[in-house]
């Protein structure tokens, strides 16, 4: 019994994984998909967060689906359902698949995740359900930390597909051990009964709350849209609370929230996942973009981040049942602020002052990832211990969605000044140079154009007029002296003459040119470098201050003495 207990955590636990693994592994391959769709990143966006969008508004209300009608048959389903939007996903043909396929994933993993997690809690005595709630949440955060690194390394191999293509596989072989170990001739709750009006009401607030966190940056904070979804979520939250205070089957109990210690993991488990998905999402477009790295070779200077969480996440459960929460919280805490004092101090360009950031951040969010989700179950059961489980998986998709919000709507703001004092700086040096307003308009484009990328040039250029341009430069000044000179009838050796002091005098010119706008472009380059750094760095330290509100949740956990005399 125990044996097949174990299997079914370990299946439970590939499909946490697949669920979690999509909400970051696409970022790092946009790209790659932007140029194999020739597509738009406004369009291609829509197929990045929808899969958010959809996965935090449905997973409390097919999680209760699934506990009426049948955890065993709706897991399955909901396993051939994010089977089919992979496959879609994987073999789109265009955008429009692409975001068809990512919904259809969506609402398989809004199945998936809630009902893997009580079925592998209830699948073993109660004695072994802490490190069963331990191996499912750390599969979870592991999951999420792995997808940059998972993405970059399909993507350089077998290309954006296979950030896709890659779930068929693991999706069929979780389908096969739920058939062997399901019980597929469960019975329905008759007696439970859906909350429909806590349903919609959830579902509204969510999927309103959560647009306007992946949105709200593109369509301005303030704007008709942005306020408007803003107001939608609050009335949708005030009115959800109130229907729930009155069901007497609630699709939210708020008897949760009267739990300090599950209110205290709700509000670790956003504030760590901002944390750890800003360092996942920006760092990433950082190297590729100002450090001119591939894909693969970005995706993998952040692994540290993911190694730490695979070592400390299990270390922690056991630092649980020694120290308490109180110490282990506190201690995964002060891991993530030294992480963010080293990414608001760190060099970027010296390679081992990322690293350190990124284990401290990786080690502080594997230290809490693991107890989080104990201690969120606390001393719940039946559908308590199911609730509880169900909204720290929509709370840590929320904070998946306001760290995505938040650093990459101050990102724009930051890329946006820096291309701004970087055009100025670019036009005061030019126009300062002695050239012709030709070559300094064409050098001006060339800076226009490389701003556009958000990028800084690969290599130092020491040549602006290139041969080919030369050559036309040399045939239109040559066409004037010989209509100038009225010698367009002249004699072929006279032609040639013209010719070549023509050619000479461009040439001579040219070289000078070059040799002027040498310096001032390596000056620019540097510049650009420069303000593209700080524009991927100010957010981190705009952060700092309040990755300290982390140590004032350590109050509402327990003290050691009490969690250890309660286990």
């Amino acid at each position: 019994m125990l044996k097949k207990a174990t299997k079914l955590v370990g299946t439970m636990a590939i499909g946490i994984f697949l669920c979690m693994l999509d909400t970051t592994v696409m970022n790092i391959a946009l790209p790659a998909i932007q140029t194999g769709l020739s597509t738009s990143l406004e369009q291609l966006s829509w197929a990045l967060n929808l899969y958010t969008i959809l996965f935090a508004s449905l997973t409390i209300p097919l999680g209760r689906l699934a506990d009426i009608h049948g955890r065993s048959r709706f897991y399955i389903f909901g396993l051939a359902l994010f089977l089919i939007g992979s496959l879609f996903s994987g073999l789109a043909a265009n955008v429009a698949w692409l975001i068809v396929g990512r919904g259809i994933q969506s609402l398989g993993a809004a199945i998936v995740f809630p009902a893997s997690m009580t079925i592998g809690i209830q699948s073993v005595p109660m004695e072994k359900r802490t490190s069963a709630i331990a191996t499912l949440g750390v599969t979870q955060g592991l999951a999420a930390a792995m997808g940059p690194t998972i993405g970059g390394i399909m993507t350089q191999f077998f290309g954006w597909r296979g950030i896709f293509l890659i779930n068929v596989p693991f999706t069929l072989l979780s389908l096969v051990l739920c058939w062997r170990l399901f019980d597929l001739h469960e019975s329905k709750q008759t007696k439970e009964r859906l909350d429909i009006a806590g349903s919609l009401l959830s579902m509204l607030m969510l999927f309103s709350l959560t647009l306007l966190l992946v949105k709200g940056s593109d369509w301005g904070w303030t704007s008709g849209r942005g306020l408007g979804l803003g107001l939608l979520s609050l009335v949708a939250l005030v009115a959800f609370i109130v229907v729930e205070a009155h069901s007497q089957q609630p699709m939210v109990p708020l008897a949760l929230f009267k739990d300090k210690q599950f209110v205290g993991s709700a509000v670790v488990t956003v504030m760590s996942g901002i944390f750890l998905v800003a360092l996942l999402v920006l760092m990433p477009s950082f190297f590729t973009k100002v450090q001119n790295k591939g894909e693969l070779l970005a995706a993998l200077m952040i692994t540290p981040a993911s190694l730490m969480i695979f070592i400390w996440s299990p270390i922690s459960g056991w630092l649980l049942s020694k120290m308490g929460p109180r110490a282990v919280i506190l201690m995964g805490s002060l891991s993530m602020i030294g992480g963010y004092v080293a990414l608001s101090q760190m060099n970027p360009n010296i390679y081992w002052q990322v690293c350190v950031a990124a284990i401290l951040v990786g080690a502080g969010y594997g230290i809490v990832i693991g107890p989080i989700t104990v201690l969120a179950a606390g001393d719940f059961t039946g559908n308590l211990l199911t609730a509880s489980q169900s909204v720290i998986g929509v709370f840590r998709q929320i904070g998946t969605s306001l760290a995505v919000a938040i650093f990459v709507s101050a990102l724009s703001a930051n890329l946006l000044t820096a291309k701004t004092n970087i055009w100025t700086f670019a036009q005061n040096g030019v126009e300062a140079l002695s050239v012709t307003d030709k070559v300094k308009r064409d050098t001006l484009m060339q800076v226009k154009t490389q701003l556009a990328t958000e990028k800084t040039p690969k290599h130092q250029q020491t040549t602006f007029i290139d041969k080919p341009k030369t050559q036309r430069l040399i045939r239109l000044n040559y066409q004037q002296a010989l209509q100038k000179n009225k010698l367009t009838q002249a004699p072929a050796a006279v032609k040639r003459r013209i010719h070549q002091q023509v050619s000479q005098a461009v040439t001579t010119q040219i070289t000078q040119d070059n040799r002027a706008l040498t310096p001032v472009v390596a000056t620019i380059r540097r510049e650009t470098k420069q303000q593209l750094t700080q524009a991927f760095l100010r957010p981190y330290r705009l952060a700092l201050p309040f990755t300290f509100g982390m140590l004032l949740t350590v109050f509402l956990f327990r003290k050691r003495r009490d969690y250890l005399n309660r286990n």
